[in-house]
């Protein structure tokens, strides 16, 4: 994935608040809601680049199957 584009962008901070406030309801982060309505009106305006990547998910990545040394597999029983 090529590396992010950092901006500085000013807003008035009642927009910041309400971009804030909307993203928290939406379990995003500011920035992330910020790239989510941009994304959405280049979109609607028919000017979203077709090789803009895509937005990273949501929440926490899924936990990992757990690695078993001996090679069978998860939850294998050991006979003792």
């Amino acid at each position: 994935m090529p590396e992010r584009k950092k901006v500085l962008l000013r807003l008035d901070p009642a927009i910041h608040d309400a971009v804030a406030r909307w993203a928290g309801d939406e379990l995003r982060s500011t920035n992330a809601q910020i790239e989510f309505l941009l994304r959405r009106a280049l979109s609607q305006a028919g000017r979203l680049p077709d090789h803009a990547g895509k937005l990273p998910r949501r929440g926490r990545p899924p936990k990992a199957e757990p690695v078993d040394d001996d090679g069978d597999g998860p939850g294998s029983e050991v006979e003792l």
